[in-house]
């Protein structure tokens, strides 16, 4: 493998930054945004034991690229019966829902810091037969010094914006060393298959959006059933993944529609839990998920403030808001999570993230775009009054939904040739 002047540059940075890692951790870890009890991950020290035998290392950025690769891991699984996965991720999130959601046989570490000396103790330890990188967090040194070893290495589901193509074009000769070293490039979107293919001058294949392919979201059945029997036959409507400034949007959406429609209830799921604190100001008449608290009729809003519970969230609702949308600088979240649930889909104007899984499923009539922030409460109040039209949205959602299941099969098929044989 060649270097470049910017690779040698990032190397010898981040061997000068060394030093302060461990109180840069500290400081993230204050803000929860770091475990305590797991910081020697960080540094590449193992907090498992290596299992005997073959070892397939996924990693994902955090929660939606590994909530991506489920499918993908119970594939692996399925048809390497001896085989053991190891997922790694950056975020606390990320791993809180991986705790709940992994199958036996696949474990998961939080990924090293692209030091030499973390990666070095992390692949000393790990040993991975075969690597399959999700989306586009690129780690120059994590991915030169796998690729150094030997180990076949393939790059699914990339996604990159135009801005992120175009920086790496100006640093063409480092893009090819990088991306150079993964045997496999499959993109998950026209956009991303023509700059890398333009960027690295070889032909690099849209092979659909692994995103599009996850299961449907697990469920306390038990739960639902407790919870329909407290909301009866009100209507309800979910506001999925809401960021800040984006409460106040489906809050006052949400009085409009109680004009119409006095019992409604909404289920309000927040992305981030811990900024329950500055939601609940803006509510009345509200119950909090995390506090277990019965849904009374006088109950407006139903507070989601917990980790890996939106498939009981979807289970409630009727329409869901998909958030991550109404304000600028987002980039919208995954509309198939709820479309599984034969919820009608609605989203705002900034959808960059889904912006293909969204197009297709405007052109099936499987989803609306609201672009005006002040339109959702006339939107959702529209779905409602509307039997036929609710169910018409329902059924188209989860329609399209299931007939994105062929990309992972497209996918395994692509893989095959860098894939050792079972042991």
């Amino acid at each position: 493998m060649s270097d470049t002047a910017l690779i040698r540059s990032y190397s010898g940075l981040t061997r000068l930054l060394s030093p302060l890692l461990p109180l840069w951790l500290k400081r993230r870890a204050l803000k929860g945004k770091e475990d305590p009890a797991r910081q020697g991950e960080r540094f590449g020290q193992a907090g498992l034991p290596r299992p005997d035998g073959q070892l397939f290392w996924l990693h994902g950025a955090s929660v939606g690229e590994v909530t991506m690769l489920l499918p993908l891991i119970h594939k692996i699984l399925a048809d390497y019966p001896a085989a053991h996965i190891l997922v790694t991720s950056g975020t606390v999130t990320s791993a809180d829902i991986l705790q709940q959601r992994l199958p036996g046989r696949a474990f998961h570490q939080y990924v090293p810091l692209d030091t030499v000396k973390a990666v070095t103790s992390f692949l000393d330890h790990w040993q991975p037969d075969a690597v399959l990188w999700a989306e586009s967090e690129i780690w120059p040194n994590l991915i030169r010094l796998t690729k150094a070893r030997g180990v076949p290495m393939a790059l699914i589901n990339a996604r990159m914006s135009d801005k992120s193509i175009q920086g790496w074009a100006k640093r063409k000769s480092s893009a090819k060393a990088i991306f150079g070293c993964f045997d496999v490039i499959l993109a998950a979107n026209d956009d991303t298959a023509n700059g890398l293919s333009w960027l690295l001058g070889a032909e690099i294949e849209n092979a659909g959006n692994l995103k599009d392919t996850a299961p449907k979201l697990p469920v306390d059945h038990g739960e639902v059933v407790r919870l329909k029997k407290q909301i009866k036959d009100r209507p309800v409507w979910c506001a999925a993944s809401t960021h800040a400034g984006e409460e106040e949007i489906i809050l006052k959406a949400h009085d409009i529609i109680r004009q119409t429609h006095a019992d409604a209830l909404l289920v309000l799921a927040v992305r981030h839990p811990e900024r329950r604190g500055e939601i609940t100001p803006m509510m009345d008449d509200f119950v909090l998920r995390s506090t277990g608290g019965a849904i009374t009729k006088s109950t407006a809003t139903y507070l989601f403030d917990t980790i890996g519970e939106m498939g009981i969230a979807y289970s409630l609702s009727d329409v869901t808001f998909v958030c991550g949308s109404l304000v600028e600088g987002l980039m919208g979240h995954n509309p198939l999570e709820a479309a599984r649930f034969s919820n009608a889909i609605l989203t705002g104007a900034h959808i960059e993230s889904f912006a293909d899984s969204y197009k297709d499923m405007f052109a099936f009539d499987a989803a609306r775009r609201i672009l005006a922030p002040n339109m959702v409460g006339e939107a959702v109040n529209e779905l409602l009054s509307n039997p036929d039209m609710l169910g018409c949205y329902q059924s188209r959602a989860l329609q399209f939904a299931s007939s994105r299941d062929a990309v992972l099969d497209h996918v395994w098929a692509k893989l095959d040739p860098i894939l050792p044989e079972p042991s």
